[in-house]
């Protein structure tokens, strides 16, 4: 057996088991185990790449690559193990960032190797496809770990006639692609890696809130995109896969993803164009009875309850209180309580985002509703316990445009028997909007750190 075809034998391979791990993450049960399987496939690739002859010649500059390997490898690491779970979104968008920035310099890098050999025009058009893709998701990418990270605001970012100008730029995109087509000009090649970074901030500007999340994923499907041009470009069958793989399940999630959220894609991408956001509804809380309690108070409803729904939010995952939480529930089915999870679509910051913090603490997946599934339970359970989740059970929320699940359906709380709100303080809700709830005979505030607050709990239900 060649050489070549080994190699190709073990891409083959790679190819394999790319799909297999994407089969395994369709579960929570087999994801860790899938996604084992995906780096295992990728490691084998990136040793294969290593034996390879390119035009003839072994691979060049082999201690470069190997020291931009390592330079990675340090960096990647730590981070990926030190990042709070409150943090795991903003790293998703800048690690899809870089991968679309590499498809992109890859595409810059090949057209000035190829130029002077007079490519075919679709050899060229892949390249100058992968630059523009590959940018736009680099520095939409940028802009949305920007937006996460709290570096810039979260709000959409609007100007008049913001829809025609980002056409104006889409379309000199397009034009300039043409005529490097006809004039193979590298000057214009710079030009179009410069309009491809404006077109891709000025189209993640005006997205926000938990629009962020969808975002994420369509430009991770566009990074997959860029990927699989690279791909044809480089005339590497496994980066066509993969890029295609990445491609096609990310525009899938997009599509499940704005499902879920009960919004059209083309609402939820351009909704704000064209229009300034600004905070409506109750801003204070004057003259507005509240009744609240204490920990006891809670630790008693919840020991003689029969069923209880837990509905988490972001609130949790900055508390760090998963832990403590899973306690309460297994204290509690311990005395014979019936306990589940509620989990809205947008209940952390990005798809899976609760999912992965809940499975954390070794909550059973089998516990975890979705949002459709859990409203029709919550009319049989005798306390809905809100932890770090205000806004997905706003009944005002989803009709103002300020809030950040505006247009999206809400975790029905309030069809429970008792309702217990954990806040850290009497702050009305996103966008200035006061949750009805919160001044419901039936709703229970308790004040106080979520961690701090359910530890108490759990002492009150052992003791009772």
């Amino acid at each position: 057996m060649s050489r070549g075809t080994l190699i190709d034998l073990l891409y083959l391979f790679s190819a394999t088991t790319f799909l297999v791990a994407l089969k395994g993450l369709g579960s929570p049960k087999r994801a860790r185990l899938g996604n084992a399987v995906a780096a295992f496939g990728m490691l084998v690739a990136i040793v294969a790449t290593f034996f390879k002859f390119v035009d003839g010649h072994p691979l060049h500059h082999v201690w470069l690559i190997l020291l931009a390997m390592f330079i990675g490898t340090i960096i990647a690491v730590p981070t990926a193990r030190l990042v709070e779970m409150t943090a795991m979104p903003q790293l998703v968008a800048i690690f899809n960032g870089v991968g679309g920035g590499a498809a992109s310099l890859v595409s810059i890098t090949e057209f000035v190797h190829i130029k002077s050999t007079n490519p075919a025009t679709y050899v060229t058009l892949e390249v100058l496809l992968g630059v523009l893709i590959g940018t736009v998701s680099f520095a939409g990418s940028a802009i949305a770990f920007a937006k996460l990270q709290e570096l810039m605001t979260g709000r959409p970012v609007t100007y008049p006639g913001q829809q025609i100008i980002n056409a104006i730029v889409g379309v000199g995109a397009l034009t300039l692609i043409v005529i490097i087509l006809v004039q193979g000009s590298t000057v214009l090649l710079w030009v179009l890696l410069i309009v491809a970074f404006i077109l891709g901030v000025a189209f993640v500007l005006p997205i926000g809130g938990a629009d962020v999340p969808v975002l994420i994923s369509l430009l991770n499907a566009f990074t997959g995109l860029a990927v699989a041009a690279s791909g044809f470009t480089l005339g590497s069958n496994l980066l066509i896969v993969a890029g295609t793989l990445v491609g096609a399940s990310g525009i899938l999630l997009t599509r499940l993803m704005s499902k879920a959220m009960g919004r059209s894609l083309s609402n939820v991408l351009f909704s704000a164009f064209g229009s300034n956001i600004t905070a409506t509804g109750v801003s204070g809380v004057e003259g507005r009875s509240v009744r609240s309690g204490s920990p006891e108070d809670i630790g008693v409803l919840l020991g003689f309850a029969s069923k209880v729904v837990i509905i988490p939010g972001y609130g949790l995952a900055v508390a760090q209180a998963q832990h403590v939480l899973q306690e309460l529930a297994q204290v509690l089915e311990g005395r014979g309580v019936e306990v589940f999870y509620a989990i809205h679509p947008v209940a952390g910051r990005m798809p899976g985002h609760m999912n992965v913090l809940l499975a954390e603490a070794n909550v059973p997946y089998e516990d975890l509703l979705e949002m459709d599934e859990a409203n029709s339970e919550l009319a049989t359970a005798d306390v809905a316990l809100v932890v770090g989740a205000n806004d997905t059970v706003n009944p005002a929320a989803t009709n103002d445009p300020a809030s950040p699940i505006y247009g999206m359906p809400i975790i029905h709380a309030d069809l429970a028997e008792n309702v217990i709100f954990l806040k850290r303080s009497m702050r009305p809700g996103f966008a200035g909007i006061d949750n009805e709830l919160l001044y419901n005979p039936k709703t229970l505030l308790v004040f106080g750190d979520a961690k701090d607050t359910l530890t108490k709990v759990v002492a009150v239900v052992k003791a009772s």
